[in-house]
């Protein structure tokens, strides 16, 4: 009998092939004991998995570099250092002669050590918990004999479903886009990591799903549907038919979408809009110019940190920046300084925090370490030289950071002009304003800056009080309450009215609706998905923006976000049921993009 479990939509389409189940997670383990005599051998049991565990990380090793290069591949050097370190090894047999078993004796020094590296003040240190985590899984699956699992055991072509409670660095940077066809999670919500990381790599996904690992096994087939966010177990013959006839369907809109990339961006009363794309790897860039986009509007630059066992040094991220900057010369470039916390964290994160969305990260970080900073800097000063670059600060709440950033910019600036290295300091410098502080500065912060662009999941996240990535708090996220839609205005507002730019850069501007309120609110720069620029292109042509603010005012003055959605989309659909274009795949589109309805009393 077929199973449907329910979670959220994190990337579109339909995807059915056989599960591949990865139960990335520290075994339980008993607390067994072992006599004096069985001592030895436990020793014995011991070395045998830490020597099988190394070979094992020198397989994953060998692959990552091969797909994904040799920086994202020195992870698994930092873990085959660990399994082979003395001091690891004579703490384990330590506990084995005081009568544990080896498994429980790994375990116990492994929590030991991750808790005291994450208390530790130096962040090299905290940057390794992660990696003891993955070799507390590797080892104890060996003493338990628990079967060996990562993304990268498939066969090419395997066309498989990747189902996980939870997506770390590691497991990130061994995806080979040639075996996993689809994502899905027990954890993360449509703007956590895993999600913008599907959305990236264009592969349809579900997250939030709860307990799927708990329900699956490898091998069976399965059905996952990233449109309606459903994952589908055992599904019968006849359901596969008519899945196989909807992804036809689905590839037959996306198709004729396509033939809008190349088409303006106007809407139909004549207004222009801007349409850039978000891009998270340089290897994406090539793909993406050719999406129709007119520049990318916001490159984040944290995922060439996570998953990386050191920070890349200023030569790499000078080539990452460059090619970006070249593939889309000459429209401009806006790529974003280090975003680093909160659900994007380096290996082993920065530092281990209770609420690492109100603590140390994105700008904070990098002003409190300005030489890392620096390396950012000058990487992005050199890269100028290819193309319109745009630096843009995230998370800022005060114009002294905007200043700050400006003498460390200045001063990157000082260091290469004294080496004689080629570089532009007409840059461009821009906020990211994701805050209820940066929205009620604007005027200050416009002073002090060349352009706005509004990350509406973070505003979301600060101006709601809901965290972005908790499952249970799905249903009250959203950009649609007329509280954010307040928000927007008047960053919108601020920002023409001292003469600068203003873009949105989160990924709701990609779901019909929110596009419609976005340009409603007197948005005329929006940054999507690659893949989504062409269907944004193709409502942006079916609409009027003097309809579209009608109904944004409306959505503004509503007393509830559901309200709010509600009147939003049915004004959207009436207004493309009155466009003499062919609209049916855009109304599909409304119609799977709800916003999910939450209380009055949100």
């Amino acid at each position: 009998m077929s199973v449907v479990i329910t979670g959220v939509s994190a990337s579109p389409g339909i995807i059915i092939g056989p599960v591949h189940l990865l139960r990335w997670e520290v075994p339980e383990v008993a607390a067994r004991m072992v006599e004096p005599e069985e001592v030895d051998g436990e020793i014995a049991r011991l070395h045998a998995a830490c020597n099988h565990a190394i070979e094992r990380l020198r397989k994953v090793r060998d692959r990552v570099e091969e797909h994904a290069g040799p920086e994202e591949a020195a992870i698994f050097d930092v873990q085959i250092s660990i399994c082979a370190d003395a001091d690891l090894h004579t703490s384990v047999e330590t506990l084995i002669r005081q009568g544990f078993a080896a498994e429980k004796a790994f375990d116990l020094v492994l929590l030991e050590w991750r808790e005291h590296f994450a208390r530790s003040s130096n962040a090299l240190m905290r940057e390794r918990v992660s990696d003891l985590l993955d070799v507390q899984i590797r080892v104890l699956s060996v003493l338990l004999d628990l079967p060996d699992r990562d993304p990268v055991d498939l066969p090419k072509g395997s066309n498989a479903i990747l189902v996980t409670h939870d997506l770390t660095p590691s497991l990130t940077v061994q995806f080979d886009r040639e075996t996993i066809a689809a994502i899905a999670t027990d954890a993360g919500t449509g703007t956590s990591h895993v999600a913008i990381l599907a959305r990236s790599l264009g592969l349809p996904a579900v997250v939030g799903l709860r307990d799927a690992t708990a329900r699956m096994e490898s091998g069976a087939t399965a059905i996952l549907d990233g449109t309606h966010g459903l994952l589908i177990l055992s599904p019968s013959p006849a359901r596969i038919a008519d899945y196989r006839g909807r992804a036809r369907i689905e590839q037959e809109e996306a198709r004729e979408l396509q033939r809008y990339a190349r088409e303006e961006a106007v809407t139909a009363d004549g207004v222009r809009i801007t349409l850039r794309a978000n891009v998270d790897m340089p290897d994406e860039a090539a793909a993406a110019a050719t999406s129709g986009a007119e520049g990318v509007g916001l490159m984040r630059t944290e995922f060439l940190v996570v998953g990386r066992a050191a920070m890349p040094d200023e030569e790499e991220q000078y080539e990452a920046y460059s090619k970006v900057l070249r593939a889309f010369a000459p429209h401009p470039v806006v790529i974003r300084t280090y975003d680093i916390g909160g659900d994007k964290l380096p290996v082993g994160g920065f530092p281990h925090e209770a609420n690492p969305f109100l603590g140390w990260r994105a700008i904070r970080m990098c002003l409190d370490e300005p030489e890392l900073f620096k390396v950012q800097l000058r990487a992005l000063l050199r890269s100028a030289m290819h193309g319109d670059l745009r630096i843009m600060l995230p998370l800022i709440v005060s114009v002294d950071e905007v200043r700050q950033a400006r003498v460390l910019l200045d001063e990157a600036a000082r260091e290469l002009a004294a080496l004689g290295v080629p570089h532009r300091t007409d840059i461009p410098l821009g906020v990211m304003i994701e805050t209820p502080a940066a929205v009620i500065t604007a005027d200050a912060l416009a002073r002090e800056t060349a352009f706005f662009s509004i990350g509406t999941n973070d505003l979301v996240q600060y101006s709601l009080a809901v965290d972005r990535g908790n499952i249970q708090l799905v249903s009250r996220f959203t950009a649609l309450h007329p509280a954010i839609l307040r928000l927007i205005a008047r960053t919108q507002a601020e920002g023409h009215a001292a003469g600068i730019e203003v873009s949105v850069c989160g990924e709701m501007a990609s779901q019909p609706v929110m596009a419609f309120a976005l340009l409603g609110l007197g948005i005329r720069e929006l940054s999507v998905a690659p893949r989504s620029v062409a269907a944004v292109k193709h409502l942006i042509r079916s609409i009027r923006a003097a309809e579209a603010a009608s109904a944004a005012a409306a959505a503004v003055d509503a007393g509830t976000a559901a309200a709010a959605e509600l009147l939003l989309r049915e004004r959207l659909l009436a207004e493309l049921r009155l466009s003499g274009d062919a609209v049916d795949g855009l109304i599909a589109l409304v119609d799977t993009h709800i916003v999910p309805d939450i209380a009055d009393s949100h």
